[in-house]
């Protein structure tokens, strides 16, 4: 799996454990919707760390709690 796509799975996973619509993740941090459904669509494949703090922001959540799963760390490394 590459990065962008755990970091949707991520934010895929974090909604269905709140029970929250995209729409509604988007409002709670004070994002365009377009912007999350970029990163969960594929069409954002760099996403900004500042994006990705605002969702971890909305759902009172730290980067630390965003990015500690499994799958994170099975991620290859970018550079080689």
């Amino acid at each position: 799996m590459d990065t962008i796509t755990v970091i949707k799975n991520r934010i895929l996973q974090l909604c269905a454990e709140r029970n929250i619509s995209i729409n509604k993740l988007a409002t709670m941090c004070a994002l365009p919707p377009s912007s999350v459904k970029n990163i969960l669509y594929g069409r954002s494949t760099d996403p900004k760390i500042l994006t990705i703090k605002k969702i971890c922001d909305g759902l009172d959540i730290t980067l630390a709690e965003f990015f500690s799963t499994p799958e994170f760390d099975a991620l290859e490394q970018e550079i080689k």
